[in-house]
């Protein structure tokens, strides 16, 4: 991540800000979890869109007036798929159900998310993963952590030795994009460890961060997928950028999150 996103203005009420936010994701998350169960089965796009939205409106309900009190003036973004920069000043970037899909199917990667952005840089984040409980948060310039413990990203130095790991930005994808991502995936096999794919970005953010997974990288990609996965690297110790190495900001149309030891051997292999 650019330093510009290390040191943004921070202010005095920022940690307690960020406790706030912390329970606003878990009141959240276990509303979530009340509706996660048996796998129902959709007849069609539209069926499948409408129990989506259900999951989001459950977790916005509580969601949106309580970071809404916590910062009466930031605006808030609507669209979890948008992407870009922003307007200038706060805004709350929130995930009410990352991995909503995943919710629906009855699979346990899913999470609530909320990060606040100042001046396009993220400030904090708050990311709940409602079926263990953990929460992950991040301050600029005050570290990551799950649950109160410090988070490092891995000492891995070789490419060779790392698990590494990419997601799909959307359902829909331009071709280009898909072709992409198909072609990055064939050059990590050869050059990685192990390859994992899957959704949503924000849980394969968190294992970069914790140092479970040495790399992360997704082509396209939304602010809500990918601002708290990058706060919480960046403040683990970790390198982001785009896929070919340059400065990462939410108009890149890449995006990597590695460890400092294999970060540019996946520029390297990335950019073939």
């Amino acid at each position: 991540m650019p330093e510009t996103l290390r040191t943004a203005n921070i202010t005095a009420t920022d940690a307690d800000l960020l406790d706030q936010t912390a329970i606003a994701v878990r009141t959240a998350g276990s509303a979530l979890r009340e509706r996660f169960g048996e796998v129902v089965s959709h007849q069609s796009r539209e069926e499948l869109m409408r129990a989506l939205a259900a999951n989001d409106d459950t977790a916005l309900a509580i969601l949106h007036p309580r970071l809404t009190h916590l910062r009466p003036d930031a605006g808030w973004v609507e669209d979890e798929l948008d992407g870009g920069a922003l307007p200038p000043g706060e805004w709350w970037v929130v995930d009410p159900a990352e991995g909503n899909v995943n919710h629906l199917h009855g699979l346990p990667e899913w999470a609530v998310t909320a990060t606040l952005v100042r001046d396009n840089q993220p400030v904090l984040t708050a990311v709940h993963l409602p079926l263990t409980g953990e929460t992950y948060t991040a301050l600029t310039g005050a570290g990551a952590y799950l649950d109160g413990r410090p988070l490092r990203v891995s000492r891995t130095a070789d490419l060779a030795l790392s698990i590494v790991a990419t997601s799909q930005a959307r359902p829909d994808e331009d071709d280009d994009v898909v072709r992409r991502v198909g072609s990055s995936i064939t050059a990590m096999l050869f050059d990685a460890l192990v390859v994992r794919t899957s959704v949503p970005a924000t849980l394969h953010l968190l294992n970069v961060a914790a140092g479970r997974i040495d790399a992360f990288w997704q082509f396209a990609g939304a602010r809500a997928d990918l601002l708290p996965g990058a706060l919480l690297v960046t403040e683990a110790g970790g390198q982001i950028s785009d896929a070919e190495g340059r400065p990462w900001t939410p108009r890149s149309d890449s995006f990597l999150a590695a460890a400092p030891g294999v970060h540019a051997g996946a520029v390297a292999t990335l950019s073939r």
